[in-house]
């Protein structure tokens, strides 16, 4: 009896289920979350270069996935070759038992015609059996291939340093001159000055929700207002369409965007929230919080075909964000610098997929940036973020960092970023634009109007007035502060606050 060899791995495929319980792998997507499309072909034909990227970020472990993948399309590969033989037999034996008459001069058919139909049934059952075998093993290397391919960032950017050391391309405003004081205090700290004029109550913050965490209190809660109305302002003019997102998405959403729940080191990236059994067991997607609003504003379009003639879409959100992980103890994160929940007004928009189009719209939100921290009176310096310090969807990130005084020589913090992400996005969230009679997936970038804690610890810093206990508050913002031009204590009470 003739039989068919059944190979169900080849002696080169790579062993990858165990790589899929990390990252990406982690996230369940529910049947009715967008079924992402990466471009595995793309990274079968260059995996020295997706290899090479992953790598330049640091992404240490998934520097191997390009590999297993060429290895799991070798095997894949295989699997068919096999598949196709099994059936054109299955097909041979059918045909017989058909027509048992038939007479061919083709050596295969004349050995089926010699054997019983019992003989050819029996065949074709095992042959069923051995199909449905080569049939899953071809639905698991996909599987795989495609989670292995979730898990490799974007392609980088030529712009884009490679290594760890920014580029400095400009600064923004003059640096500050301070007067030399023997007590020192020009270096103030906002943390100091906020609790000099009653402005933060961490302590409070501390015993209601624990580190990372803040009360806002008078003129400060009022600057935030201030802030995020101003920058609203500046965003709208410029034609962003203001939209209200929720703070809470699926998790699979988040994970589309780039975000993982854990990174590197294992350490928890985003707030999840705790499903109940009945909820988990009826197969209810995990949500997550989000820890800024392009998650939201990028699912807006989730499995949609956006208009041509609509792009750019530009789009600005207020938030509130929310941190699991808020950095290592250190210089930057005491007080407001690093926390686990902040307001936030950012950017994001939908542009053609071609570069010209998205390094337009990228550069539209830096002068966006600009405008905003330059009229805040806050000297800061724009840097063009290394490859070390792009997150997955990035290909290229510009930051804006403020000139903290309380940090001396080493006085620079971030204070907004704006990043292209190419296709990235959208074809992870299944977000397509129809171009000249085709569906293709647009491209998306981000960017931070204001982040508030951060810019207004860098006003505080920026303009206290030692001699007179007051901080100065930008022209900009005064319509949204009932015309106050600075911030004194008054007559409230110093806060005891512990800092």
């Amino acid at each position: 009896m003739h039989r068919i060899p059944l190979r169900l791995r080849c002696r080169n495929a790579p062993n990858a289920p165990a790589l899929l319980r990390r990252g990406l792998g982690d996230v369940k997507r529910p049947p009715s979350a967008p079924k992402p499309v990466v471009d595995i072909k793309h990274i079968r034909q260059n995996p020295e270069l997706y290899e090479l990227t992953c790598l330049e970020r640091n992404y240490k472990r998934q520097a191997q996935n390009p590999a297993l993948i060429v290895g799991l399309h070798e095997q894949f590969q295989d699997l068919q070759r096999q598949g196709r033989t099994l059936r054109e037999r299955s097909n041979l034996l059918r045909r017989q038992l058909a027509n048992p008459a038939t007479s061919s001069g083709d050596e295969d058919l004349r050995e089926v015609r010699l054997m019983s139909r019992e003989q050819i049934q029996d065949e074709a059952r095992r042959l069923k059996q051995d199909l449905a075998v080569i049939e899953k093993g071809e639905a698991e290397a996909l599987a795989q291939m495609e989670a292995l391919a979730l898990e490799i960032p974007n392609l980088t950017s030529d712009d884009t340093p490679r290594g760890d050391e920014p580029e400095l391309l400009s600064h923004i405003n003059s640096p500050p001159t301070f007067t030399e004081s023997p007590e020192d205090k020009i270096w103030r700290s906002h943390v100091h000055i906020g609790s000099e004029l009653g402005l933060f109550d961490f302590a409070a913050a501390a015993t209601a929700s624990g580190w990372g965490w803040y009360y806002l209190l008078g003129e400060a809660a009022q600057l935030e207002q201030a802030l995020v109305q101003y920058a609203l302002a500046v965003t709208t003019r410029h034609g962003w369409m203001q939209v209200s997102p929720p703070s809470m998405v699926y998790s699979h959403i988040g994970a589309a965007c780039g975000f993982q729940p854990r990174d590197e080191s294992g350490d928890q990236q985003v707030y999840t929230i705790a499903q109940s059994p009945a909820d988990a067991e009826r197969g209810v997607p995990e949500m997550c919080l989000t820890g800024t609003s392009e998650i939201a504003l990028a699912g807006m379009k989730a499995n949609t075909t956006i208009d041509a003639e609509d792009l750019p879409l530009k789009r600005v959100a207020v938030s509130r964000c929310y941190r699991a992980e808020a950095g290592a103890r250190g210089a930057d994160t005491k007080g407001l610098y690093r926390v686990h929940e902040f307001t936030k007004v950012e950017m994001f928009a939908w542009t053609p997929p071609d570069e010209g189009s998205g390094v337009e719209t990228l550069d539209e939100m830096l002068d966006i940036q600009t405008e905003i921290l330059s009229s805040l009176g806050l000297y800061c310096r724009v840097l063009a973020m290394p490859t070390h310090d792009l997150g997955a969807s990035a290909t290229r990130k510009v930051d804006m960092e403020a000139f903290f005084p309380s940090r001396r020589d080493g006085g620079w913090g971030e204070v907004t970023s704006a990043s292209l992400c190419t296709d990235y996005q959208a074809r992870r969230l299944g977000t397509r634009v129809r171009i000249g009679g085709r569906l293709v997936f647009p491209w998306t970038a981000n960017g931070t109007a204001l982040a508030v804690p951060r810019v207004l610890a860098a006003l505080l810093e920026n303009g206290w007035d030692e001699e007179n206990m007051t901080v100065a508050v930008p022209e900009c913002l005064r319509p949204w502060m009932d015309g106050k031009d600075k911030i004194g204590l008054g007559n409230r009470r110093r806060s005891v606050d512990r800092v």
